[in-house]
């Protein structure tokens, strides 16, 4: 079988399975569960061996046309080159995970089974977005994620907050994807063709026009998508999905579409400059807002929607400095690690019987009752961390050596200016990711809540897939660094000594400080109780996640609620701490900036169309409706009546005549 042929089938057995998953959900839920697990990870397969063939060599290019469509021809195309085909086996391997995971926090969930396939068809759509090798037909993938996420962040659709958080994703995403689609067709026009071959080979010999206008419409679909500040605040909302949703969607597939499509573009960005200083700002407003504001989060899926958001402001990051290797390095690590973070994090709702959601201040005592998140999540946050040896200390070291370079003026497309503001962003942000890092094991693991019943053991599909992920956690980044530097073709991603030295001393010192705050605020807090914890019988965690969403819960909301006298992050923030935990009222200022305009337009128009518009409609019809009453009034159904009118008509004719012949 031929590589082409592999690489088709990579995303059309998850679609089979997400098809095949509807159509039996209900006829015959026994075959729900292999077929949501199987084709998945027989994707995965066939994207190791698609993987294997590349071997981080020439491009594997091949295109049909599909129907002509007179101008701007569109073409079912393939093209997988290192980084597609890294990322091709990232995005099944954590689909399974997410799957197996599934079947048994969401085993008596009754809508399992359209979850499933919604988890498979996203799957697929993000595969489509990897290997293809043409804009539209990367466009349809990119637009199915979108629908996808709507419908999965959704599925506890008796809350509100679900409903409203689905919406809301939904309308910022698309918000982007308007100015997106633009630059597309823009991009297509210039270069006479949506094939990324041509479009490259254009750029490469100076034929694109405008360039900045549309790298600048294509990057507003990439800050939607990917969660990029300042259409960011879709995503922590998005937490009121089930817990393994939060995971695909942050580790790999929606919120890695747009890193991923910069990258497989980049020297359409680097034909201007002003581009790349707008992608750098957009970067370290990203990492360093996203920062603090998950340093001062209660709710643990919302500090990992943060650290997200800063983490992809990385990889945007070394793409605004001109090194996609670095970039899609770090989005490989990341997902690993993320995908572990977010599991674990169901495991410790599960465990916690917190009735609250994932509120850390009322956590407590799980270290002993949860081993496996505790091992599995501790690496986790030291990968994400970024400290050796684990996967993220390599990645990151890739950007913060990439924005030094280019600060030092050795890269000929990124700005100086860009390479420090990556550079300087990037250190902060590396402080505040270990503090909120530390922060969080510390809440979650050495809080003071309250002892929840013990649910007993945690299903085996859950704890295996935590341990799985664990693997490239710790050791990804250093087999990359060591195995595979072909395949990243930028400058070479061996550490650098400076960066190495300041990323990791400056991390160090970012969870020592917490730490020591930490120690200061339990030593010389009051204890008071949390309350009553509501016990959940042991079985299905996401009904437990469904039922603390439908409760109100402190974490979607009130950030003052129920707060932890011990929360290192208060003493840390002082001031910043509840502007930050309400995410710099931004939601705020975009609902006066336009939400409420909006609304207010819309009343306008309502008023007008029935005041204004239907009084004319009305006036209109009421001339026609007083004659045809005044006409149904003579139809009596009288003989006689009409007699005597023909009669006097007849008289009324015959002297009108008589008049007029005497007047003759």
């Amino acid at each position: 079988m031929t590589t082409t042929t592999l690489a088709a089938l990579v995303p059309v057995l998850p679609f089979l399975g997400a098809v095949a998953g509807l159509l039996l959900g209900r006829t015959a839920p026994g075959f729900v569960r292999p077929l949501a697990v199987l084709p998945t990870l027989t994707s995965l397969v066939l994207a190791t061996l698609v993987a294997a063939r590349q071997g981080g060599g020439r491009a594997v290019d091949a295109a049909t046309q599909l129907t002509p469509t007179g101008s701007v021809p569109i073409e079912l195309a393939l093209h997988i080159d290192g980084f597609a085909a890294l990322v091709a086996v990232l995005v099944p391997l954590v689909a399974t995970c997410v799957q197996i995971y599934s079947t048994g926090y969401l085993r008596d969930d009754p809508r399992y089974a359209s979850y499933a396939a919604l988890v498979s068809l996203f799957t697929s759509a993000m595969l489509l977005v990897v290997y293809s090798g043409d804009l539209m037909v990367l466009l349809v993938g990119w637009e199915i994620m979108g629908i996808c996420s709507y419908f999965l962040v959704g599925h506890y659709w008796e809350t509100p907050e679900a409903r409203a958080a689905s919406l809301k994703a939904f309308l910022v995403t698309k918000l982007g994807d308007v100015p997106f689609l633009i630059g597309l067709f823009a991009l297509a026009t210039a270069a006479g063709s949506f094939r990324i071959t041509t479009i490259l080979g254009t750029v490469a010999n100076g034929g694109l026009d405008h360039p900045t206008l549309i790298a600048l419409l294509l990057l507003a679909g990439v800050a939607g998508k990917s969660a990029q500040f300042p259409l960011h605040t879709w995503l922590p909302d998005a937490m009121a999905g089930p817990t393994p949703v939060s995971a695909l969607i942050h580790a790999a597939t929606m919120v890695a579409a747009g890193v991923y499509f910069v990258a497989r573009l980049l020297p359409v960005f680097e034909a201007s400059r002003a581009a790349m200083v707008v992608l750098a700002l957009m970067a370290a407003v990203t990492m360093i807002g996203s920062g603090l504001a998950a340093l001062a989060q209660d709710d643990i899926k919302r500090v990992l929607a943060y650290s997200t958001i800063g983490q992809l402001g990385y990889m945007t990051g070394a793409l605004a400095v001109g090194d996609r290797g670095a970039a899609v390095f770090h989005l490989l690590s990341h997902g690993a690690f993320k995908a572990l973070l977010f599991l674990a994090a169901g495991a410790l709702i599960h465990a916690s019987g917190t009735n609250s959601l994932a509120a850390m201040s009322r956590m407590g005592h799980l270290r002993d009752r949860v081993p496996d998140a505790y091992w599995t999540m501790t690496v986790a946050l030291l990968a994400l961390a970024a400290i050796p040896p684990f996967s993220g200390f390599f990645s990151k070291e890739s950007v913060l050596g990439a924005a030094e370079h280019a600060a030092l003026g050795h890269t000929e497309h990124a700005p100086g200016i860009a390479g420090w503001t990556i550079l300087v962003a990037g250190l902060l942000a590396a402080v505040l990711t270990a503090a909120y890092a530390t922060r969080l094991w510390l809440l979650a693991f050495r809080g003071h809540g309250p002892d929840a019943p013990d649910h007993g053991r945690q299903p085996l599909s859950m704890t295996i897939v935590l341990w799985v992920l664990a693997v490239p956690s710790l050791a990804l980044g250093a087999f990359t660094y060591g195995s595979l530097p072909g395949w990243f073709d930028s400058r070479a991603l061996t550490p650098a000594l400076t960066t190495s030295v300041l990323g990791t001393g400056v991390a160090l010192v970012g969870g020592l400080v917490t730490y020591a705050a930490w120690r200061h605020t339990t030593a010389n807090a009051a204890r008071a109780p949390l309350g009553a914890v509501a016990a959940h019988p042991e079985g299905d965690a996401g009904q437990v996640e469904a039922e603390a969403i439908a409760a109100h819960r402190p974490a979607y909301g009130d950030v003052a609620a129920a707060p932890d006298p011990a929360d290192p992050g208060r003493l840390l923030l002082g001031p910043l701490f509840r502007p930050a935990a309400d995410g710099f009222h931004l939601d705020a200022l975009y609902t006066a900036l336009f939400v409420r305009p909006v609304l207010a337009g819309a009343r306008l128009v309502r008023f007008l169309d029935r005041e204004v518009v239907e009084t004319y409609v009305r006036g209109a019809g009421a001339v026609p409706r007083l004659l045809g009453a005044a006409v149904r009034r003579a139809q009596t159904g009288n003989v006689q009546t009409y007699v005597s009118a023909l009669l006097a008509g007849t008289v009324v004719l015959a002297v009108a005549v008589l008049l007029v012949a005497t007047g003759a």
